[in-house]
This record gives C-alpha cells, structure tokens and sequence, in this order.
C-alpha cells in the first residue's frame, strides 16, 4: 500500500505543473501581444527600446539568483555579461555561427566561469565576496583590453543584415530573442525561488550557520546558484553585439548595466521573482523615456534618485512595500 505522502505528490505535481503551463503560456501570449504592438509602432527604435528593457529584465532575474535569494551580492555582473559578448565577437571572427548556437555557448562559458569564481570566492561572506567578484571583473576587463583579436582597447566591428527571414528586420529578430531570453530567466527565476533549492537559499540569506547547522548544503547550493547566474548573464550579454555593432571594453563592462542590474531588484525587491522584473520594467522604461526626452545622460541619476528613495522609504522593495501594506489591513 502506498504511503499518504506519495498519494497526495501526485495530485500536488500535477497542480504545480498545470500552473507552470499556464504560467508559460501567459508569459507566450504577453510577447506575442508586445511583438505586434512594436511592430505598429513602425520604427525600429521602438524595437530597440523594448530590447534594452527587456534586457534588463532578463539581467535582474539573473543577478537576483544569487544577490536577491542568497544575500551574496554580486558585482561582477559587467564580467559575466562581457564573457557572452565577447563570445559573440569570437565567434563572429571564426565561425560565423548564428545567434540562436552563439548564446548557449556563451552560456556554458559564462557558467563555467561562475563556477571556478564560486569555488575561489563563496567562502568568504558580506562586503569581502562582494569585492572579490568586482576584482574578478577588473581582472576580465584588463585581460580583453590587451587581447588583439577581439580588438584590444580599440574595439571591433560586428556587423549584420538588414533584414533576416522570417522576422523582417534584424531589429525586430533581437526584440524576439531576447524577449525569449527574459521569459526564460524570469520562469527559471521563478522555479528556483518554489523549490528546495530556493529554501535552501533563503535559510543562508538569513542565518548561514543557523542553515548549515540544520542540514543545509551551503557550498553546493551556492555553487549551483552562481553557476547558474553566471551562465544566464552570458547568455544575455550574447546578442548585444549585434545590438551596438560596435564592441569595446567600455560598452561590454559598462557601468550602466552593472549598476542597474544591482539597482532593479533593490528597487523592485529581491525576496521574490516578481521584484526584479517590476524594478526592471519601471526603471527600464523611465529610462528610455528620459532618454528619447532630455538625455541618456540621465539614466545613472535617475537610478540614483530611486534608489536612494526605496532604500528611505521601502527597503524591501515595491513588493515588499505593497505586502506590507496588506499585513496591516485589518
């Protein structure tokens, strides 16, 4: 006779599936609907626009893995990023692999990358980790500046078509893959926080040694949570080549990105899924608002501004603003 547990896992996985398809089609049915808004806007700006929003989406559900779940706050998000641009530009000068074979090596890179920093750097905690990893990125930023093929200090050239079949222009194919992207940290994101592993990394967030002492793998979850992020944030720095079409240190370590991917989930929240995702949106459109208005000079103040504002007045975020809002209804 089956055990009561095992009777009830199967009603329980099939719910938790059945929400996951939903889940998924919803998010299908929201980028379709934003692919054809864009595509009535009728300017390749708009599409342009959407990418860098989406972009961040995608990077602030990654960050968030590691920083927002596990408290261990990454700033070397500019190397992890840069490791799958400048596997584009390899690639690019060698193979000439299309984008949809480009990104899951970037991937694999920027994971086996997370995974070796992990391993030098998860034992120290607090400000020491967060240190070690922007040492990290200063040491990739030094290494591509004196390596000739990818261009140096010079920066290379990454051109692409026009057009491609069947998406019309190259504009609207980024859109779509990085739209693709996003959905995809999002959902992952989303998985990683409702399972053991997301426990396991809210007990460290909390007490490390208290999570330890209760049986807690600490290393390995870690380990897991920064290869993870790595490979996610190479994954999405892989089609920002062909985005810019020009590629040097300065724009694949840029402080824009690194600073909002870190920025997103504090302002949105970083105990949930949903934290990053509303940061990103909101900073990511005012962004592009301010930009297309007065001036892209604006977005780090803007950025700036909000922070410093959250922190005041909600430090757990908007989500964290709004559930407590609800805990003090009567």
């Amino acid at each position: 006779m089956r055990p009561a547990s095992a009777l009830l896992s199967g009603p329980r996985a099939h719910h938790k599936a059945l929400r996951a398809l939903a889940t998924l089609a919803i998010c299908a049915a929201g980028g379709a609907a934003v692919v054809f808004a864009l595509g009535l806007a009728g300017t390749d700006y708009a599409f342009l626009a959407a990418y860098t929003v989406l972009q961040f989406v995608a990077l602030a559900s990654a960050w968030n893995i590691l920083g927002g779940y596990a408290g261990y706050v990454n700033f070397g998000v500019a190397g992890f990023f840069a490791v799958g641009v400048y596997t584009s530009v390899v690639v690019y000068k060698t193979l000439q692999w299309p984008l949809i074979f480009t990104i899951p090596l970037a991937a694999v890179f920027a994971g086996l990358l997370g995974l070796g920093m992990g391993y030098l750097t998860l034992r120290l905690r607090g400000v020491f980790f967060s240190i070690a990893t922007l040492a990290f990125s200063i040491v990739l930023n030094t290494l591509i500046v004196n390596w000739a093929f990818v261009g140096g200090s010079r920066g290379v050239y990454v051109m692409h078509p026009a057009s491609i079949e069947p998406f019309g222009s190259y504009a609207r194919y980024l859109v779509i893959i990085m739209l693709i992207l996003a959905i995809g940290c999002v959902l992952i994101a989303r998985a990683i926080e409702r399972s053991w592993i997301g426990n396991g990394l809210a007990a460290l967030k909390d007490d490390e040694i208290a999570a330890e002492c209760a049986g807690v793998p600490s290393l390995r979850i870690k380990l897991f949570a920064t290869t993870l992020s790595g490979a996610l944030l190479g994954a999405i720095g892989a089609p920002f080549p062909y985005f810019i079409t020009y590629v040097d240190p300065a724009s694949a370590f840029s402080l824009t990105i690194a600073v909002n991917t870190i920025a997103m989930p504090l302002i949105g929240g970083t105990a949930t899924w949903l934290g990053p995702v509303i940061g990103a949106l909101l900073l990511g459109t005012l962004q592009q608002v301010a930009t297309v208005t007065i001036s892209s000079a604006l977005n780090l103040l803007i950025v700036g501004i909000l922070l410093v504002v959250f922190i005041t007045v909600a430090p757990n975020g908007i989500v964290g603003f709004v559930k407590g809002l609800r805990e003090k209804r009567p």
